[in-house]
């Protein structure tokens, strides 16, 4: 096994040397933070290193119930970083389908968008699994954890040796034909991706601004609005909110992005 196979070390940590100014992410709504890749890399050192000290271990599954914010990739590339599996989940679904796959996948952390903490709390305290709740966001839950004191004083961690077909997260379908199911997906899977659509497809380059309307929790969207402008250093557009046609025309109004990735169905709303 080489480091080298780990994800986070190509989509990263390489991006802190090459270019650690540039902006990978940024916000459309609320606080409109931004996120460097510097920093990310540096961010998701720290979030290894505290999933290490509460004694996450590789392998372990950790469930994201995260919007579109900055968060999410901080979380999602630390938990990469250290050989633990982030499970990121639907933020639309209802509380029992959340009891069932905090169940299925044996999560023993939840990271939680505060937002969403209302409709994931009974699934939360029924998951027998669920070691550890961390909420993102100013107010904080009784029983619960804020991210910063999560964070707070771990020593970051660099990304570990891994295999290019070691399981590097979990997405859950859809559930059409019942509850939704868990796919696994491999660190070369995420390069792959990067290299034959974002690269031969889409021709995405560093100069590019990125904006995906479907959900980081979508493959659609993760590919569209992470990984892909993240292979070569190219900035996106987070928006925690519902994307209806008329906050998505003050977005790409807004943001100009060069590339826009929309569903069919949001076309047809915006021309009706």
């Amino acid at each position: 096994m080489t480091a080298s196979a780990n994800a986070a070390r190509f989509f990263v940590d390489r991006h802190s040397i090459e270019r650690p100014d540039k902006t990978a992410f940024r916000e459309a709504a609320g606080k409109k933070r931004s996120l460097s890749y510097g920093q990310l890399a540096i961010d998701s050192s720290h979030f290894a290193g505290a999933l290490a000290r509460a004694g996450i271990t590789r392998e372990s599954r950790i469930a994201m119930l995260v919007l579109d914010q900055i968060e999410f990739p901080q979380i999602f590339w630390g938990a990469l970083k250290s050989g633990v599996i982030p499970v990121p989940l639907n933020t639309l679904l209802s509380t029992a389908v959340y009891e069932a796959i905090l169940r299925d996948s044996r999560a023993t952390a939840l990271f939680v968008s505060a937002e969403l903490w209302p409709v994931v709390k009974l699934a939360a305290q029924a998951a027998p699994e669920l070691r550890h709740i961390v909420v993102i966001g100013d107010e904080i839950p009784e029983g619960t954890t804020g991210l910063i004191d999560f964070l707070a004083g771990a020593e970051p961690q660099q990304a570990v040796a891994c295999s290019a077909d070691e399981v590097a997260f979990w997405l859950y379908s859809s559930g059409s034909t019942g509850l939704p199911k868990g796919v696994r997906h491999v660190h070369g899977a995420i390069r792959a991706s990067a290299d034959t659509y974002g690269a031969q497809v889409l021709k995405l380059a560093e100069q590019d601004v990125v904006y995906s309307v479907a959900k980081l929790f979508f493959a659609y969207g993760l590919g569209n609005a992470m990984n892909m402008p993240m292979a070569v250093g190219a900035t996106a557009v987070l928006f925690n909110g519902r994307p209806t046609p008329e906050v998505v025309l003050d977005i790409l109004e807004a943001e100009k992005p060069t590339i826009f990735c929309g569903v069919p169905t949001l076309y047809a709303a915006t021309l009706a």
